[in-house]
């Protein structure tokens, strides 16, 4: 199997860090971007090694997904570990493991803690719960990979007090910008539904309370999508079962072919294949379909189970992202959730992790009235970012001239070399939120940023690599873009270091005043050098 470019890149990359020694590394790959393909692969290699490799997960379906592309990928057939099935005296060197079983002290005794050499964890925001971390540390010594969709938690606990590093994160832009997942639109429902009562649970809302609170608006979500997604492929995610019945036959009431699974629907299978075939156009389900389901013609997501769980969010739109014969367009129909806190998951959380751009992005939906672009929409979003931070630099600098600070300000700095990875940069694992270490802060010093506007040592070491880059690469230095965009001149930051050079050395040959016929807000070096 040929691997897409993006996939081979990631199984490099991750035996490229356990070759480093970061034994507990993370990849991050979209859902429909084929996570089990590369995962299974990285496989392969490790079985040419002589490996023995364990595929955890927490859902039959999980392990069963990772058992069948194995053997279509590779050819490799696996063992099971899971309920009364052992893979003890098998000579398979793969084991497909449920973590429910193998957390149980009597089972997981069985094995020596050198059975396995590398250990495989499948939707690895699950990992750091507790019955995964018995396991993990039962087999301490094994190299372990962790893949998932997205590395946040529903608890706010970071992924980074476990693994080392992050191998490979492909995002879910890029893949719609490569063309491997469909574009997808937003679209805001004008209906307001006050959750501002729902009370939390480990981390995100309650879902018996979201069930109570969701009841009285199911009529009118049903004849919103009466007028959006009549003629759609869609698949409604509801808080509870009951809800989730309840919607289906709302739903049927108002003309759609609907139907419902749960967990304990013995039919389940035959209702999925069914919707696949086109027999209903919406499927209502309380959170079942999350993980381990695919069908790529779905071409609406309807998420009424409002989560602060990015992790959650994104395995729900994820349903719909998939490229299938005649789909344009995933529509993902979104509500105003009336709720005091802030971190609701959007439709822009999907493209984003800038709060500002996010924040900007939802207020613009909502603002449309029509179905949004997501790419298009984060772009807008973007540059009405950049406008408020540079009418906000330009007051920063003011105050600045009054304090005659020394140093220069990091969002000056940012701004005027135009730096998208040091203004949306977000901190992942631990040691990256950590306060910056004082040899970060004299280092920064020294070559001319004010520290003590640096949150995060990521942020402090992500900025001295800009500048040793800079450096090398004879750009402008911190202290000439301070003194120059003082003086009215714009973006410095992009200036080669002589360009600048030159023009303050003119400066200060004028009594430090502009040379007459320069004009500051216009001046660009290359023209003049020219």
């Amino acid at each position: 199997m040929e691997l897409r470019p993006y996939q081979q890149e990631s199984r490099e990359a991750v035996q490229k860090e356990w070759e480093k020694g970061n034994k507990r590394t993370l990849l991050v790959l979209p859902t429909g971007t084929g996570k089990t393909i590369v995962f299974s692969k990285i496989i392969e290699d490790r079985v040419k090694l002589g490996e023995r490799v364990l595929v955890l997960a927490h859902r039959g379906e999980l392990l069963e997904q990772a058992s069948d592309k194995l053997e279509k990928a590779t050819g490799l057939k696996t063992a099971t570990e899971k309920a009364e099935e052992t893979s003890l005296g098998s000579f398979f060197r793969v084991v497909v493991g449920s973590v429910q079983t193998l957390q149980r002290e009597k089972r997981l005794n069985q094995f020596a803690p050198d059975y396995f050499d590398s250990i495989v964890v499948d939707e690895a925001h699950h990992c750091i719960s507790d019955g995964y971390q018995r396991v993990l540390k039962h087999f301490e010594k094994a190299n372990v990979l962790g893949v998932t969709a997205t590395a946040d938690r529903g608890d706010q606990r970071n992924l980074g007090e476990y693994f080392q590093s992050l191998a490979y994160d492909y995002s879910l832009p890029a893949a719609i910008k490569d063309g491997y997942l469909t574009p997808i639109k937003a679209l805001t429902i004008p209906l307001k539904l006050d959750i501002s009562g729902v009370k939390q649970q480990t981390g995100d809302f309650s879902s018996k309370d979201l069930g109570t609170a969701l009841d009285p608006y199911l009529e009118q979500i049903a004849d919103e999508m009466v007028k959006n997604c009549m003629n759609r492929k869609t698949v409604a995610f509801l808080p509870l079962v009951k809800t989730s019945k309840k919607f289906r036959d709302i739903l049927n009431k108002h003309g759609f072919r609907a139907a419902e699974v749960n967990g304990e629907s013995n039919d389940r299978k035959q209702v999925l294949a069914d919707f696949e075939a086109g027999k209903y156009n919406v499927l209502c389900n309380s959170m079942l379909l999350t993980e381990g389901w695919d069908c790529p013609s779905v071409d609406c997501v309807v998420v009424l189970r409002p989560t602060k769980v990015r992790a959650l969010y994104s395995q729900m739109v994820g349903r719909g992202t998939r490229l299938a014969p005649g789909k344009t367009e995933l529509l993902l129909l979104d509500f105003l959730w009336h709720t005091e806190r802030l971190d609701l998951c959007h439709p822009a959380h999907l493209i984003t992790k800038n709060q500002d751009v996010a924040k900007k992005m939802t207020e613009n939906i909502e603002e449309a009235g029509m179905a949004v672009d997501l790419e298009e929409a984060e772009q807008t979003a973007t540059e009405d970012v950049v406008a408020e931070r540079e009418e906000s630099l330009a007051k920063q600098l003011a105050e600045m001239k009054r304090r005659k600070r020394k140093l220069v300000d990091p969002l000056q700095f940012e701004m005027s070399i135009q730096a998208e990875d040091l203004a949306n940069y977000v901190p992942a694992f631990g040691y990256e939120m950590a306060p910056p270490t004082d040899k970060q802060k004299t280092a920064l010093e020294k070559m001319g940023i004010f520290s003590e506007d640096i949150d995060n040592a990521g942020k402090a070491e992500l900025l001295l690599n800009k500048l040793s880059m800079r450096r090398d690469g004879g750009f402008t230095t911190p202290k000439q873009i301070r003194f120059l965009e003082s003086r009215g001149f714009q973006h410095v930051g992009t200036w080669k270091f002589e360009n600048a050079n030159k023009l303050i050395t003119r400066i200060a040959a004028n009594g430090w005043r502009i040379p007459q016929g320069v004009k500051a807000s216009e001046y660009n070096p290359e023209t003049v050098n020219a």
